[in-house]
């Protein structure tokens, strides 16, 4: 019965216990008083079926034989059926059955008779589901790092980007503000979390070309495996690289940017700080700590998973560009732009057609190293262009003479002014010679 047959029905039996009138219950149900008193006598007769719709369990007029639907049923379990991934949908079954076996049936007939014989489901197919990952269980076991571009100093300062480390098993922090995500600002953050806590195990990115990049095809070919700047650091350092695919994967970083995004601007905002320098101090020794007792969670094992601290030596040793650049046979080589003269010093032989490492660092500082000893370079200035000198009178270009507008070159031939017959009279024909009279 319907939601509207079973209202009646109980308004109904509320009449019967003689707790409504009828001329309540047809206001109730929003009928005439002559409908109401019809439905009262049919209650009376027939019970609460008397109710119901007269066409309600009779078959339809247009209906199909019941010969016709076990034929197609037969033809689609035959057929068309099979497990999720090869069984056939109505609409598909449908076109066919009208293809290959002649039978013209609509397709939502089709779909409520495979429902009723268990060969269609209305439960369509969903996403792969994809389990929330447990936490690490030993602090340093794995670092989620990540950018967040957000203006942060809210107009007081440049627009910047949060450079932020949070361990997966405990959501410690570290956190450095600057300008953009580079190489620097990455390094800059893993320095200072190693520089606390010790070297992690791995660390947790994205596909970004700073952190890890795919092979080229010729690399490819090469077999080679492809490493950046700040990956050959972490090479260095022990740390294994893990790609995320998606933002969600790093979920633990990505919603840490969200508490920072509320949290770190209103406490900048009433720090009044406008910079990167008094930003990154203020997190230093305010901030994260405060961050880190509020949010921190316990960890699941007391073992720290983190390696030893280097020494500040080694990290400069580490923290750095590292590029080989071969040599010339005048001893010159040249990196960004820039022509460095190698110095010979104590050997009695030049390293030409050799390849020479050079190593740069933050604050600008370089070095050149061939076979792990340092040499001594300068730079050398660029020659300037000479000036050409100003050329003759005879060697300059002829000036060329414009025609004027109203000349016919430069006239159209609908525009051209048609001569009268005097004129083509006396003009002398063209294409045949004069000769003088003697």
């Amino acid at each position: 019965m319907s939601r509207g047959e079973l209202e009646r029905v109980e308004v109904m039996g509320r009449v019967a216990k003689e707790k409504l009138k009828l001329i309540d219950a047809a206001a109730m149900l929003q009928l005439s008083y002559r409908q109401i008193k019809r439905l009262w006598r049919r209650y009376q007769q027939k019970g609460s079926k008397g109710l119901q719709h007269g066409h309600v369990g009779r078959v339809s007029n247009r209906s199909k034989p019941a010969k016709f639907r076990r034929r197609v049923l037969s033809l689609i379990q035959q057929k068309y059926s099979g497990s999720e991934e090869e069984r056939f949908g109505p609409t598909l079954a449908a076109e066919h059955l009208a293809e290959e076996d002649g039978i013209a049936i609509d397709h939502e007939t089709l779909r409520g008779w495979m429902l009723g014989a268990g060969l269609w489901s209305r439960q369509r197919k969903r996403k792969k589901h994809c389990q929330r990952r447990e936490r690490k269980a030993h602090f340093g076991e794995l670092v989620q790092l990540d950018g967040s571009f957000h203006d942060w100093l809210e107009g007081r300062g440049p627009r910047g980007c949060l450079m932020n480390m949070v361990d997966d098993a405990t959501s410690a922090t570290q956190a450095r503000l600057g300008k953009e995500e580079t190489i620097w600002a990455a390094a800059g953050v893993l320095r200072a979390w190693i520089e606390k806590y010790g070297v992690p195990r791995a660390l947790y990115t994205d596909w970004k070309n700073l952190y890890k990049r795919k092979a080229t095809p010729a690399e490819q070919l090469r077999g080679e495996v492809p490493v950046t700047q700040f990956g050959r650091m972490c090479q260095k350092l022990g740390i294994r690289i893990i790609a995320a695919s998606t933002p969600k994967a790093k979920g633990r970083v990505e919603r840490n940017h969200g508490t920072h995004q509320d949290r770190l601007i209103k406490k900048l905002r009433r720090k009044k700080i406008a910079s990167y320098e008094a930003a990154n101090e203020y997190l230093a020794k305010e901030y994260l700590p405060a961050h880190n007792r509020r949010f921190a969670v316990p960890v699941a094992q007391p073992e720290d998973y983190h390696g030893r601290k280097p020494s500040a030596r080694e990290l400069d040793e580490i923290f750095r560009l590292e590029t080989e650049r071969g040599i010339s046979n005048d001893w010159v080589i040249r990196h960004d732009g820039r022509n460095l003269q190698l110095k010979s010093g104590s050997r009695r032989y030049g390293p030409t057609r050799s390849k020479v490492l050079v190593c740069e660092w933050e604050d600008g500082t370089m070095e050149v190293y061939y076979r792990g000893e340092a040499i001594a370079f300068t730079e050398l200035k660029k020659q300037s262009q000479k000036a050409s000198a100003p050329l003759s009178a005879r060697a300059r270009p002829l000036a060329v003479r414009k025609a004027k507008k109203d000349h016919p070159w430069r006239q159209s031939y609908q525009t051209m002014r048609t001569p009268t017959p005097k004129e083509q009279i006396g003009a002398p024909l063209v294409g045949m010679r004069t000769y003088a009279s003697p």
